[in-house]
């Protein structure tokens, strides 16, 4: 028996629906497999492009890496997102949508954004610059509009920097107007030692380079520190002290440790030797015929202080006499 003619095309319709959706979900699954197989096959290609930099000798293993990293991140975010942009069209026309007018709709929006949106468009392309010209790399301590943190994620429209403290500072590209990279290839840790003017200068030096050279031959710190230790010399004479410069050469991040740890030893060396570390101190005049007080940091004896003070008075009357 025979179907009556009008129930054909709706089973027609019903099997091309069913082809349709069965479509849109193929469309949506292989990009969602593609996109999961982008986020693991990245890691094997941030090492390609490490050993292809290296081979060409463009940096430390360290910079290479955060170079990879931050490369890495913003083409695989890039290209998952017009993995996704062309699933949706895709699945749009399956879905008997005409996606002519949506395209050319979509041109009008992106042309009405683009002039209302200057700050986007400028953030953008000042991202792109900062990555092409490789100012800052994932994993770098940077200063940005005078705000220091250790740099979280590099996009196309923001940078994201760490505090000390945990505190997020978000920069829009377009507004960075100073970036400093103050662990780009290598690092210095800058030493301003004050020693007391009646310590030998020279023997100051002497001791500090000792120590220094002790530290660099150590394992933990060997790695560390890229060259000996700089001596620049005296510096400047401070209001207590006589300031000796130097620096340490170091790799990135981690001048911070090794200044740390060359600090401390510089102060236990200097009380076992006898090297004095001096403290802001201050003489008051009363006068010329009177004696001079002596400030320390610390608050004076007031019993002292009041005895001095008698003392001089007891001078100026004598004089009056």
């Amino acid at each position: 028996m025979l179907l009556p003619s009008f129930e054909l095309p709706k089973t027609e319709q019903l099997y091309s629906a069913a082809g349709h959706a069965v479509r849109i979900i193929f469309i949506l699954v292989f990009s969602w497999i593609v996109t999961s197989l982008l986020h693991k096959w990245f890691p094997r290609l941030r090492m390609r492009i490490v050993k292809h930099m290296a081979g060409q000798r463009e940096g430390g293993d360290i910079e290479l890496e955060k170079r990879a990293a931050t490369l890495g991140g913003i083409i695989r975010k890039t290209i998952a997102t017009i993995i996704w942009v062309v699933a949706i069209i895709m699945s749009l026309k399956e879905a008997g949508f005409d996606i002519g007018p949506i395209l050319a709709g979509a041109g009008v929006i992106g042309l009405a954004v683009g002039f209302g949106a200057q700050n986007l468009v400028s953030d953008v392309i000042s991202g792109m610059f900062i990555l092409l010209e490789n100012q800052i790399r994932v994993n770098d301590v940077a200063v940005l509009n005078g705000t220091g943190g250790l740099v979280e994620a590099i996009n196309l429209r923001t940078t994201v920097l760490r505090g000390q403290d945990g505190t997020v500072h978000v920069f829009r590209n377009g507004a960075i107007t100073s970036l400093a990279n103050m662990t780009f290839g290598y690092s210095y840790y800058v030493f301003d030692i004050g020693v007391a003017y009646k310590e030998d200068t020279d023997h100051v030096i002497e001791v500090v380079k000792g120590i220094a050279d002790e530290m660099m031959n150590e394992e933990k710190y060997k790695h560390l520190i890229l060259a000996p230790l700089e001596m620049l010399g005296v510096d400047k004479f401070a209001d207590s002290a006589v300031i000796v410069k130097a620096r340490f050469k170091t790799a990135p991040i981690q001048q911070w440790n090794v200044g740390r740890e060359m600090n401390r030893r510089i102060k236990k060396k200097f009380d076992e030797v006898g090297i004095e570390i001096p403290f802001p101190h201050t003489s008051i005049y009363f006068g010329e015929a009177s004696k001079p007080i002596l400030t320390q940091s610390q608050a004076p004896d007031r019993d002292k202080l009041k005895a001095l003070l008698r003392e001089i008075q007891q001078e100026d009357a004598k004089e009056t006499k």
